[in-house]
């Protein structure tokens, strides 16, 4: 197994049109389970450690720009005044060390359904940049996904970076469901942005389908349903049609962490728990 380690991202872009079998590395927190368990053995690894602009992140007119390399922990710390949703998700994901290593970018290249990060950016409606030697495109994270551990990502393509409008802080919520409460792979997870400004809501469902999805019927049904002038207590009855609505996207199946039935009650139940949370902390 060869090892590649660019220090530029050109070097980057570079080696992987070269080595297109070459497995990209940063905190390594997937790849190395892989490679330890031997359920994967690529050709090479290229390590993304010292490419310095994937760990930084900044502004660009109303959106913030976080780079691939940007780690869990710093999420947290850094952004989770601007990124509440994606903030709470981070916290659920393994373990300290886990934290401080892995990487959302990370998570998106392993495309996995139960991925902690994917919820919040669908929620959010963020997009991906994706680039190679041929030049840069941005894909919205919901066209992302294309099948269990699958993604549109070419094989010369690299992750660049999230691309995501920064909330207000108050209007994003996540939870999951777990075998027990830490360092933990979700049962299911479902994460909710509600807007006022623009009287929207967006929804993220994870490991409760082949992918992680939207429940856009649930995301219409509820930005006409809700009260956004008078911000009053959201009606049961709204709430429990929500909650069936996101229940009814999600396409689960039957396996060691749960049965597809219990997935769709959880989910039902975080739909209206994260929907009183996001809707009573609105300001």
């Amino acid at each position: 197994m060869d090892f590649l380690q660019p220090s530029t991202w050109d070097e980057a872009l570079a080696a992987r049109a070269a080595h297109p079998g070459a497995v990209p590395i940063a905190g390594g927190t997937d790849v190395m389970v892989e490679l330890n368990f031997d359920r994967r053995r690529p050709p090479a690894l290229l390590d993304l450690t010292r490419v310095t602009p994937l760990t930084e992140w900044g502004t660009d007119g109303d959106l913030l720009r976080v780079g691939s390399g940007v780690p869990y922990r710093r999420i947290i710390e850094e952004l989770g005044d601007r990124l509440p949703g994606l903030a709470m998700a981070a916290r659920t994901v393994g373990s300290p060390q886990i934290r401080n290593r892995g990487t959302v970018g990370g998570n998106l290249g392993s495309a996995s359904p139960a991925g902690d990060a994917h919820p919040p950016l669908l929620a959010a409606g963020a997009e991906v940049e994706l680039a190679s030697v041929r030049g840069v495109r941005r894909v919205p994270v919901r066209e992302f996904f294309t099948g269990p551990k699958r993604s549109v990502l070419a094989p010369d393509e690299l992750i660049a970076a999230v691309w995501v409008r920064p909330s207000a802080g108050a209007g994003e919520q996540f939870a999951k469901i777990g075998t027990r409460n830490a360092m933990v792979i979700a049962v299911c997870s479902f994460a909710l942005a509600l807007d006022p400004a623009r009287r929207t809501v967006g929804t993220g469902i994870g490991s409760a389908a082949p992918t992680p999805l939207r429940a856009t019927a649930a995301e219409e049904f509820l930005a006409g349903a809700l009260d956004w002038d008078s911000r009053g207590a959201v009606p049961p009855d709204v709430a429990a049609e929500f909650g069936r609505l996101v229940a009814s996207a999600a396409a689960p199946i039957d396996d060691v962490r749960g049965t597809a039935a219990y997935r769709r009650h959880a989910l039902s139940v975080l739909a209206r728990r994260t929907l009183t949370w996001a809707w009573g902390g609105l300001p």
